[in-house]
């Protein structure tokens, strides 16, 4: 056997491989079959299991035996830095390794939710995304991604040298925000009065969005028996004209826009900016209509450099999971070129 034919022999044999990712609210598991493959996705509440390794035991419990990989990737909402893992938005904490060896699995990924967003970029279909700011993509510059859900993703996708790109693991979700409107500046204060530091993902986020109209209610002496849910603020704003509602929305959007601008200075994002998460794709044609696109180019002397960079949509409905099965392809890859099993 040559070693090209073993080497095919042993990708083929890898296969199916398990790719999960991790939110703040929900986990999605799904089987890759083979290259880029993907099957149905199965969603548990991250609330109605104890652990990662709990909601991916039945996961697996529902599988064939034959069916059961040894390979897997998982996408955490979350900083991974090192072996010891603990989510930034739930109580769910382990170890990368311990996991592995009590799902008696070969290979074990683990990498930011929102790297394995970005590597799944190229791989996104031109209708799951929809462009919501004009301009033209330099295809060898970097990209810039977003998006507010449970917390605030932030990443990008940096070409390298000889091909390929490199996904960035950062916590940009957490950077400092710079309000502009006096209703932003009623939301900062009242989020500073309350936790000190304000972060981005602190108003930028499902719970940012609550808080922002909190904070106007209460700024117009208008009393809540309790906050609006994210989705309550936005049906106020966009189904039921709701005025207060419609404020915390344009708040949350030209936020935003500022947000994605800096970002894609940062990052020299001259392929693109793309926003994610759960909420925007919600409302698509509404946030078009938003404060974001004059914020994002609202830049002073680097508005014109803004101006040229296009920002999409994603409204895949699982769109990170072929950025881990990318990540998994290349560890596995990887392993092969050392001579690792």
């Amino acid at each position: 056997m040559t070693r090209d034919t073993a080497t095919a022999t042993a990708t083929a044999m890898s296969y199916p491989r398990l790719l999960a990712d991790v939110g703040g609210t929900n986990v999605r598991f799904a089987l890759e079959t083979s290259p880029m493959r993907i099957g149905e996705v199965t969603a548990y509440k991250v609330a109605d299991h104890a652990s990662l390794e709990a909601a991916m035991r039945q996961y697996l419990s529902t599988l064939a035996q034959e069916a059961r990989p040894r390979h897997a990737a998982i996408g955490l909402a979350n900083p991974v830095t090192g072996d010891h893992v603990k989510l930034t938005n739930h109580n769910w904490a382990f170890s990368i390794e311990a996991m592995r060896q009590a799902l008696e699995l070969a290979t074990l990924v683990a990498i930011n939710d929102f790297t394995s967003l970005a590597l799944a970029l190229p791989h996104l279909p031109d209708d799951d995304l929809v462009q919501v700011r004009p301009g033209t993509a330099v295809a060898t510059a970097p990209r810039a991604l977003i998006g507010p859900g449970t917390g605030l993703g932030v990443s990008g996708l940096v070409p390298a040298p000889g091909g390929g790109a490199v996904a960035l693991a950062g916590e940009g979700g957490h950077i400092e925000v710079m309000p502009v409107t006096d209703d932003e500046w009623i939301a900062w204060r009242a989020a500073q009065d309350q936790l000190g530091r304000v972060s981005a993902e602190r108003l930028l986020s499902g719970m940012g969005l609550s808080h922002i109209h909190a904070a106007l209610s209460a700024e117009t002496g208008t009393l809540l028996a309790e906050p609006l849910t994210p989705a309550q603020v936005t049906d106020g704003a966009l189904k039921q004209n709701d005025p207060l509602c419609r404020r915390a929305f344009d708040a949350f959007c030209g936020l935003l826009g500022s947000v994605a601008g800096d970002v894609a200075l940062v990052l020299g994002a001259r392929g693109g900016v793309y926003i994610g998460g759960g909420i925007v794709p919600r409302f698509v044609q509404a946030f078009h209509a938003s404060p974001f696109n004059a914020r994002f180019t609202a830049k002073g002397r680097m508005g014109k450099y803004l101006a040229d960079i296009p920002v999409f949509v994603i409204t895949a409905e699982f769109p990170a999971l072929p950025g881990l099965a990318r990540a998994l392809a290349d560890r596995l890859e990887g392993d092969m070129r050392h001579g690792n099993p």
